[in-house]
């Protein structure tokens, strides 16, 4: 089963679900990463309000118990090291899901029975479950497998798509950028003042002036 999914909700909460196979040792450190990735995609360029910064959910599946204490879910945010009810209110969640949790009476059993799932997905293609949610994601993956074909198919042209995604996010991403620039170029300032109002250094500024002429076309 292989999840690498995207989402948001209606409130606007911004949620990256991974799965990952192989216990790495930078795990830790990889979810920070993601973190980054996030964040820096969720404001426009220029923006000082960091309030509007969405909600934020890194999921981790795994196969294994990164931190050794038999637990389903991890689930971290920040606190105060002086002081553990002080929680910082910089909305990011990290949570990471170890299928060989052993704390069933802590968890909710919907959350154990899609855990077990992921992690014997081919051993349990025929077996009845309680949840509806899980059930729908075996029939969705049983329809897929039922034709290796389409399934390679499905895969590429979703892989296809979601590059052409994130072209054209990228794209408009720097013509926005480009603008802004423009707008301050006008007021007279210059590469310098312009790289530090919008966090950039003058390279990428040097870069999107280049490229002036291909955005505004686009």
């Amino acid at each position: 089963m292989r999840l690498d999914v995207y989402s948001v909700d209606e409130e606007g909460t911004v949620y990256d679900t991974e799965m990952q196979q192989d216990h790495r040792y930078d795990l830790e450190k990889r979810s920070r990463y993601y973190q980054g990735l996030l964040d820096s995609s969720l404001l426009e360029p220029g923006e000082r309000n960091y309030n509007k910064l969405n909600d934020t959910y890194i999921i981790m599946i795994m196969p294994f118990d990164l931190f050794g204490k038999g637990r389903y879910q991890y689930t971290i945010q920040a606190s105060c090291v002086e002081d553990k009810s002080i929680q910082v209110q910089d909305g990011a969640t990290r949570i990471f899901l170890n299928t060989h949790g052993k704390n069933k009476e802590e968890v909710r059993p919907e959350l154990i029975e899609f855990l077990n799932y992921v992690e014997k997905t081919n051993e349990l293609q025929g077996e009845m479950f309680h949840s509806e949610k899980v059930t729908k994601i075996q029939k969705a993956v049983q329809q897929i497998k039922s034709n290796e074909q389409i399934g390679v198919k499905y895969m590429q042209e979703w892989e296809e798509r979601q590059d052409e995604i994130d072209k054209a996010i990228e794209a408009d991403r720097e013509k926005r950028t480009l603008e802004l620039i423009q707008k301050k170029q006008a007021k007279g300032k210059d590469l310098t003042q312009i790289a530090d109002e919008l966090e950039m250094t003058e390279e990428e500024v040097q870069r999107l002036l280049g490229k002036k002429g291909l955005l505004e076309n686009e």
